[in-house]
């Protein structure tokens, strides 16, 4: 799966990365254990953590009965079943929470899109420094297609993600595309034999900077015990703190 040179890096790696946990949620709109061009791709992203030494806890979010809303427990607010509020503690326990999707008519799917709106139902928690739940934690993000849209999906799963509180690094995103029209999806066997993608140098670069970038945030975001706290608490600012905000109010 990994190549020399992503082998070598994990090879000669010497940051314990030992202590963290991704978790990593394939927005495929495939059932079961169908065969998934995105799983493919995230495949290289698991075998990186694993290598180092990073728990990984692998999901095909369209397995579950996750309720449409953006409230944590749906059945609360009508639906019949929600299997939500058993998957979140696998989220919220997470380092790194990686998200993958492929690309329908230009956009993440339904699945991804689903999973983000379950993310914001809990954009209102908080951690123990009162700051929103997801500080912290560190999100990046792998797409699939067979047409244009890496970069769109991208932006829209990635400023999701910090817009509910986790750390993006850079490049925190990386996937394939094949040529316009139908065609090979990555991973798909060639007439020769060859694998489509794998000889692809952009997309194994970008997944590996992808990959690695997510891991030394997370590290350090470990280290540091997460964000300072000041001046982004949401309990210190219901408690009247205002970390030398000017009151507009106030004229002199």
């Amino acid at each position: 799966m990994l190549d020399p040179t992503q082998e070598r890096l994990c090879a000669e790696n010497t940051t314990d990365f030992g202590d963290l946990s991704a978790m990593i949620v394939n927005c495929t709109l495939k059932r079961g254990d169908e065969p998934s061009h995105t799983d493919t791709l995230l495949d290289q992203v698991a075998t990186i953590f694993e290598k180092v030494g990073v728990s990984v806890d692998r999901m095909r979010a369209i397995n579950h009965d996750i309720a449409p809303g953006v409230y944590p427990d749906m059945t609360e607010h009508g639906a019949d079943r929600d299997e939500w509020p058993q998957i979140w503690p696998r989220v919220k326990a997470a380092d790194i929470l990686v998200i993958g999707t492929p690309i329908w008519l230009g956009e993440k799917s339904s699945i991804a899109q689903g999973l983000i709106e379950k993310l914001y139902a809990h954009s209102g928690q908080t951690n123990d420094k009162g700051q929103y739940v997801f500080y912290g934690k560190v999100g990046g993000c792998i797409v699939t297609g067979n047409e244009d849209g890496i970069k769109h999906v991208s932006a829209g799963v990635l400023y999701a993600m910090s817009h509910v509180g986790y750390t993006i690094p850079p490049q925190a995103d990386a996937g394939w595309i094949g040529e316009a029209g139908p065609g090979p999806s990555y991973g798909d066997e060639r007439e020769d034999g060859s694998r489509a993608g794998f000889d692809n140098d952009f997309t194994r670069r970008n997944t590996t900077f992808a990959t690695w970038n997510m891991l030394h945030m997370a590290r350090m975001l470990k280290d540091a015990g997460g964000l300072p706290a000041y001046g982004n608490s949401q309990e210190l600012w219901s408690d009247g703190m205002r970390f030398g905000s000017p009151d507009p109010q106030h004229r002199t």
